[in-house]
């Protein structure tokens, strides 16, 4: 009795810290998921010259009566976006500096920049839109702004990500140029070998450059890496060389962005990108499956990697010229060998020699994901 009487007395004593500690983290939760006040245009940021705010797009809604996705073509699709504004005191080239990010997926945030009366899209002028497609620390470039003009910067998840990110409107560019993804299938470069070749030219323009920085990312990695740094070689008369070339070797299958960017100088221009590569690296990127039927009419698509009963969406595309050549929905079963032949007779007879194929997959727990994948289709087989 008396062990019991004591415990009581015990928890008696710590019941104040406990609901305390429940207040304080049930507190820190509503802050997380709380929307900004900027989350509407009335309430916009107003952003003053090489001020660096923290913000995140968590709890944020979209006002549709003030966007216009017409606008934006396929670069932006809004979802939990939120408004700034930023009013040069003098004209001339700024840089939007964007960081820090903390993604719930890979895809990071996206940005319009534009002209206009805050919720009238009547009057809105598109600057800029850009969607990252990872959490690189990049700069997005505005030249021949107006003093005096206020400019609209509308944040938004890229394919409804939720982000904690970084934002400066600078005379300084910080971190890579923005890039484009994901990669046209077209663009990619298949390759059965780990080591790459990487070959670019510096311009006289990058002349004062001190050096450049080989950046690698595979498609579904949060962040570049530099995996090589390259000073600038001079000759005795402090002359600049122009052509470089290094070899990288690939750490396993995948598709592969690589960069090359230069660093900047103390007085020099912003940081260039001078070379970008998308390499298919893999059994699955580059050739004939493993499990291409003996007829060589068909091949499989590596469906075992999927999770069970996951839905997948399969798109097959030309890709010399994007045409779609076969769309459909299943729901994935690994132990089904056959389920992901893809009959391609059709497409050795119409000329075609690879195929791009695009596999999203929608899996019971988590968020979807998309591959791509670069085929080459089997040589057809002697007709009768």
């Amino acid at each position: 009795m008396l062990h019991c009487v004591q415990h009581d007395v015990l928890f008696s004593a710590l019941r104040p810290r406990l609901l305390r500690l429940l207040l304080l983290f049930a507190a820190s939760v509503s802050s997380v998921a709380a929307q900004v006040p900027n989350d509407n245009i009335d309430n916009r940021r107003v952003l003053r010259l090489e001020e660096t705010i923290t913000s995140s797009t968590t709890g944020c809604t979209v006002q549709r009566s003030c966007v216009d996705e017409r606008l934006t073509g396929k670069c932006i699709e809004y979802h939990n976006d939120q408004w700034f504004e930023f009013t040069p005191e003098a004209p001339g080239r700024y840089f939007i500096n964007i960081g820090g990010q903390k993604c719930r997926d890979v895809r990071g945030v996206q940005l319009v920049v534009l002209t206009g009366q805050p919720c009238q899209p009547a009057t809105y002028r598109v600057l800029s839109c850009t969607s990252l497609g990872t959490q690189d620390d990049v700069f997005v470039t505005l030249d021949s702004l107006r003093a005096g003009q206020p400019y609209l910067l509308d944040v938004d998840g890229y394919l409804k990500d939720f982000c904690q990110f970084t934002l400066q409107v600078s005379q300084t560019a910080t971190g890579m140029p923005v890039s484009y993804f994901p990669p046209n299938p077209t663009r990619l470069l298949p390759t059965a070998s780990p080591v790459v070749e990487l070959s670019w030219i510096i311009p006289d323009s990058l002349a004062s450059t001190p050096g450049c920085r080989v950046m690698r990312r595979e498609i579904h990695q949060y962040r570049s890496t530099e995996v090589r740094y390259v000073p600038v070689r001079r000759d005795t008369y402090g002359r600049p060389e122009t052509s470089y070339a290094v070899a990288d070797t690939l750490p396993g299958p995948g598709i592969y962005d690589y960069q090359v960017v230069t660093t900047r100088a103390e007085t020099g221009p912003a940081a260039a990108r001078l070379r970008q590569w998308w390499y298919a690296y893999g059994t699955a990127a580059t050739m004939p499956l493993p499990g291409t039927v003996p007829n060589r009419d068909a091949v499989a698509l590596p469906l075992r990697k999927y999770p069970n009963k996951a839905r997948l969406s399969i798109v097959v595309t030309d890709p010399a010229t994007g045409r779609v050549l076969l769309a459909q929905q299943l729901i994935n079963q690994p132990r089904n060998a056959r389920q992901g032949e893809l009959p391609v007779r059709k497409w050795q007879d119409a000329g075609l020699e690879k195929i791009a194929v695009e596999i999203t997959c929608h899996p019971i727990r988590g968020d979807f994901f998309t591959d791509r994948l670069l085929l080459n289709l089997p040589a057809p087989a002697a007709r009768p």
